[in-house]
């Protein structure tokens, strides 16, 4: 009886792709190293333009002379610039976000559609924003001295909100979300959620197609928001119930292990480093970018400064938080094995990702720019369970599509 090789079964999988296909998948990924840097250029561009052009300035201006308080003025200031942000940022989006990915054959979203989306996203985060912005120069403006640790808390405390209110009404503004009509899938699903201590009566299949061709489910929400939700993207690339069990076991990994809640308290740490350094930072950046007439960092009018600093801070950060994000996909991965013990299922579902997420990049590389392991890495380990774990071979279901959402 012949040696199961990890290696030689990961080089099969691997395989399964064409040597275009692989091409092309390097092509996608080392371009989006490229999109991340001229992302933090443009916005800084941005930035420094907004403070130059002194318009926040002289609009600060008006604003006192006709009498309006500190935080009328911070409210209103803030909301210009931030107005003023996202219409500059737009045509840098549309290319990174929509002409590129189709380019790539990863999404076939119109542009009609994909802007209609991105206003939506818009008038949705602006008052979120906006809220959160104000009150961290309240903050400034109450507690100079300590004013970056209370801020770290209120945007840790924002986070948490999100996280519960986004799956029941955000979500669905973007996507239609069916039940999962009865049969194999949602009485595998089902199963999974009982045996691991996951809410079982909210599970979805939602049209992802709509904006991507991406392979993906996710589990999200806290105190009582939670919900399983399939891309109908996993159907129509063919998952079997192999693959069903072992991409929601992977999803279900982030919850049970409490990734959401281990992800406010690193938010909450960068929040302190971040804010701390602007604290530190403000006065010479605003002197560098040339921020005449913004008085101090409780100026709102020197908002583009602070933004500038944080946008700095994230390009040279993004290895760290890379990493952190990688462990805790790495961790899933390893409780979808050990719950599911399904190698294979989860291999064919990681293949199917290579097309946005090249399977072998160098170890540098990696390191500095993946927040999930390479394919290779994450099938080799598969793999290597697979080994160390013999089981009587279970023969592939395939699983008709669902009905699509809409």
């Amino acid at each position: 009886m012949a040696t199961f090789d990890p290696a030689e079964a990961t080089a099969t999988y691997l395989s399964k792709l064409s040597p275009e296909a692989h091409s092309r998948a390097v092509s996608y990924t080392q371009g989006g190293h490229w999109v991340l840097l001229w992302t933090a250029v443009i916005s800084l561009a941005i930035y420094v333009l907004l403070v130059r052009s002194g318009v926040l300035v002289r609009l600060r201006d008006r604003l006192e002379a006709r009498g309006f308080g500190p935080l009328r003025v911070s409210a209103l200031v803030l909301g210009a610039a931030v107005v003023a942000e996202a219409l500059l940022y737009l045509p840098w989006s549309v290319y990174a976000d929509w002409a590129r990915e189709r380019s790539y054959g990863l999404s076939s979203q119109p542009f009609a559609g994909w802007l209609g989306e991105s206003a939506l996203a818009t008038v949705i985060g602006l008052p979120v924003s906006l809220a959160l912005i104000v009150g961290i120069y309240a903050l400034i403006r109450r507690a100079p001295k300590t004013w970056w640790l209370w801020s770290a808390a209120l945007i840790a405390s924002g986070s948490v909100v999100m996280m519960v209110v986004a799956p029941v009404y955000i979500a669905p503004l973007f996507n239609r979300y069916e039940p999962a009509p009865p049969g194999p899938v949602r009485d595998a699903v089902v199963a999974l959620a009982e045996a691991n201590g996951v809410p079982s009566d909210r599970i979805f299949i939602y049209d992802g197609s709509r904006q991507s061709n991406r392979y993906t489910a996710n589990v999200a929400g806290l105190f009582g928001s939670t919900r399983i939700a399939m891309s109908d993207v996993m159907f129509a690339k063919g998952a079997d119930l192999a693959e069903v069990r072992a991409v929601v076991g992977h999803e279900m990994g982030h919850y049970v292990l409490h990734h959401g809640w281990r992800n406010a308290i690193v938010i909450s740490i960068l929040a302190v480093l971040a804010l701390f350094t602007v604290d530190r930072l403000f006065a010479p950046a605003a002197r560098w970018i040339g921020a005449g007439g913004v008085r101090g960092l409780a100026d709102p009018a020197g908002y583009p400064v602070i933004v500038a600093i944080v946008v700095g801070l994230g390009l040279i950060s993004t290895p760290v938080t890379a990493s952190l994000t990688r462990i805790g996909e790495a961790e899933a991965d390893r409780f979808s094995l050990e719950r599911t013990n399904e190698p294979d299922g989860l291999a064919r579902a990681l293949v199917k990702t290579i097309e946005y997420r090249a399977a072998t990049p160098g170890p540098i590389e990696e390191v500095l720019f993946y927040e999930h392991p390479s394919v290779g890495s994450r099938v080799r380990r598969a793999m290597e369970w697979k080994a160390a774990h013999p089981a009587d071979v279970v023969p592939v279901t395939v699983v008709p599509p669902p009905p699509r959402p809409g």
